[in-house]
């Protein structure tokens, strides 16, 4: 009798055992990078004056230590500027350049700028599926002299599908913030 419930109950364990998948089958892990140095490089497409170029550099990554801003340069009125952005982690040796990983992943990122009243932007890449990545744009700088601040956010695993989000629109994009930093910009 005491045979009768014990076939069962190792019937049971045995394919409980067997159901669970082998480590053969797991997915690699993609960790996520620490990005300590974000660079926006303004460059006008008149080629008659020096870029603008915006810093952030956290030395202490998500640290408790807020991020050291520089911005060398202000925007011309009603100027055009060809933008990039470069992303690394300076505390790597030797420094990680993120912005390579983010290319090669552009389906899974894509960069948000908002800059109400200083300047529009327009994505000038675009990812495998043809959807903006944001690594390079334009910025068209305001009419009028103006100051105000530009926001750059990096999102991971965006919709990029979603209503708006190719135009540049965050509301609706969902994913994850890995980056967002805020510049201080003056167009004069």
């Amino acid at each position: 009798m005491k045979m009768i419930k014990l076939v069962p109950m190792a019937l049971i364990a045995l394919f409980t055992f067997n159901s669970c998948s082998s480590d053969d089958d797991a997915q690699p892990v993609n960790e996520e990078e620490v990005i300590t140095t974000v660079t926006v490089t303004l460059t006008p497409q008149n080629l008659l004056e020096l870029p603008v170029i915006l810093i952030s550099n956290d030395i202490d990554g998500n640290g408790p230590i807020a991020p050291q801003i520089t911005v060398t340069g202000t925007l011309t009125p009603g100027e055009t500027y060809t933008g990039t952005v470069s992303l690394s982690n300076i505390l790597t040796n030797p420094v990680d350049d993120i912005s390579a990983e983010v290319l090669e992943e552009g389906h899974e990122h894509q960069f948000f700028f908002n800059a109400p009243g200083v300047g529009t932007f327009a994505y000038t890449d675009l990812d495998v599926n043809g959807k903006p990545i944001g690594l390079e744009f334009t910025f068209l700088a305001a009419a009028d002299a103006v100051s105000g601040n530009l926001t750059v956010i990096l999102r991971h695993e965006p919709i990029k599908t979603a209503e708006g989000v190719a135009e540049g629109i965050i509301t609706n994009a969902g994913g994850a913030t890995d980056v967002q930093v805020v510049f201080p910009i003056t167009v004069q």
